[in-house]
């Protein structure tokens, strides 16, 4: 079984760095890192925060408010909304640069249960965590930017772990190559990035999901998922070192298998926030005041697949029909010919700042610009795609500051790369945006978003503090040499 992409960005490297009317909808809901609840859940396990804004600062406060008030605002909701369930105890889900610059998850599985910390991917099938390793990454490392060590799964552990056989019909939706019916169910998926696999034998245990009420009850989700005793490549050097979770339209993902078994509506919602804190939500299909556009169907492939029209950048707009991947397990976005170079040039054509080679060279992005001295913004030109039916899906994160090694914000690059054949919306063009994968309809939907706020609730953002950026180039004051997303 082939998996499309699982951190397929990095083909480019970048070394600065369920009808179910009484289905009740899974959700996670990715709370500020900052908050006491999250630094609860850390220091209940001695581990520390991965970094805490120092305590009385207004980055502190902004945002520890941010998410208070949305989490009041969803408890006061939660009579009149459709019930959430949220990955139990200490939920918190954000983005890491120095782990891909992917979307990461606490998620609880086992008896004992154990937790680990796997990358979301709308790219990839099958959830695998590290199980009774062979080969697999270290549990800590200064690289992984994180000050906690990951756990490994071994069924032998789980009072509620079984071994999926060979002759199981879930073994079928594998693919495995199995060696007799009572044998165990092996599997190996390789990725898109050079040399980059997990493989191992398929187990099925709970997945632990609670209700976000203010009398929260918990449920123990029956999942199969890869015990992965041997991983390859990038997942050996910080590409979800603690395990990957699923998240395609294959009946292997996490998704599939709530809705199969009743747990929830077929389609899930992701937000992706600015600042890199967002949410997912099982069983979201969606608002009435989203855009949308169909969902193509590949019978050779799993993955969300729409039709685009064109596209504008700035004053200019072009007609051209194709095809793109909307993958949150890819972290930039790529781009075949004509389109790339179209956007590109168009771009380039638009912007005042002098082109930059020498950080081209270090992103691996072709166009990159410089600041002038004391230079502390830049007109950017929006873009945004036409996708089939008419609606415009807006980029709201096209760029990459670039910050040198004593701080200062020295340039930009327009962060699209240039592909074979292959067309990526990746997750830096989805933020700012609520994307809905309605696999019961058939169709994405999305619209601008504060990822703090409830579905059904108003912006939450505390008086003084937006989320939202404009289209600037900000100095960034940081005392090591990083590329970060705009």
């Amino acid at each position: 079984m082939a998996s499309f992409s699982l951190l397929s960005s990095l083909l480019i490297s970048l070394t600065f760095l369920f009808s179910l009317s009484s289905a009740s909808p899974f959700s996670l809901e990715i709370h500020n890192r900052f908050s006491d609840r999250v630094r609860h859940w850390a220091e209940s396990r001695n581990h520390p925060g991965v970094w805490w804004p120092q305590h009385g600062t207004a980055e502190y406060y902004a945002a520890l408010a941010h998410h208070d008030r949305a989490l009041h605002q969803r408890r006061s909701l939660a009579t009149t909304s459709p019930q959430e369930l949220a990955f139990s105890d200490g939920n918190a889900t954000y983005r890491l640069s120095s782990l891909g610059y992917l979307y990461y998850a606490f998620v609880e599985l086992g008896t004992p249960n154990v937790t680990f910390f796997v990358a979301l991917d709308t790219g990839s099938d099958l959830f695998w965590v590290p199980c009774d390793c062979k080969q697999c990454a270290a549990l800590s490392s200064p690289s992984y930017g994180v000050n906690f060590a990951f756990n490994t799964y071994s069924p032998s552990k789980s009072n509620t772990s079984e071994t999926i056989s060979c002759g199981s019909s879930s073994c079928q939706e594998v693919q495995s190559t199995c060696s007799g019916s009572n044998a165990n169910c092996t599997y190996k998926i390789s990725y898109v990035s050079d040399n980059t696999s997990s493989s191992g034998y398929i187990v099925e245990d709970v997945l632990y999901l609670t209700t976000e009420t203010i009398q929260p009850q918990t449920t123990q989700a029956s999942i199969i998922f890869g015990c992965g005793q041997t991983q390859t490549g990038t997942f050996l050097d910080g590409g979800a070192p603690d395990g990957l979770m699923g998240l395609s339209m294959s009946n292997l993902s996490v998704p599939s298998i709530l809705a199969n078994k009743g747990y929830t509506l077929n389609s899930f919602s992701m937000c992706f926030s600015e600042d890199g804190i967002g949410r997912i939500n099982f069983g979201d299909a969606g608002s009435s005041d989203q855009s949308e556009t169909p969902l193509l169907v590949d019978t050779q492939a799993d993955l969300y697949n729409i039709s685009l029209t064109g596209f504008s950048v700035g004053n200019s707009s072009y007609t051209s029909s194709f095809s793109a991947i909307v993958d949150s397990g890819t972290s930039f976005t790529y781009l075949s010919d004509p389109m790339y170079t179209d956007i590109v040039t168009s771009f380039n054509s638009q912007v005042e700042e002098r082109r930059a080679s020498l950080l081209s060279a270090a992103a691996s992005f072709e166009y990159c610009y410089y600041l002038s001295s004391g230079q502390t913004s830049a007109k950017i030109p929006d873009i945004a795609f036409t996708t089939q039916g008419g609606s415009s899906f807006p980029v709201n994160d096209a760029l990459l500051t670039v910050v040198s090694t004593t701080g200062n914000t020295i340039g930009y690059c327009l962060a699209i790369g240039k592909s074979s054949g292959l067309n990526i919306i990746g997750q830096n063009f989805l933020t700012g945006l609520r994307v809905v994968f309605d696999r019961e309809r058939l169709v994405l939907g999305w619209q601008n978003f504060n990822c703090y706020s409830s579905a059904s609730g108003p912006a939450l953002a505390p008086n003084g503090y937006n989320p939202k950026k404009t289209n600037q180039v900000s100095v960034l004051e940081n005392s090591s040499p990083r590329l970060t997303a705009m």
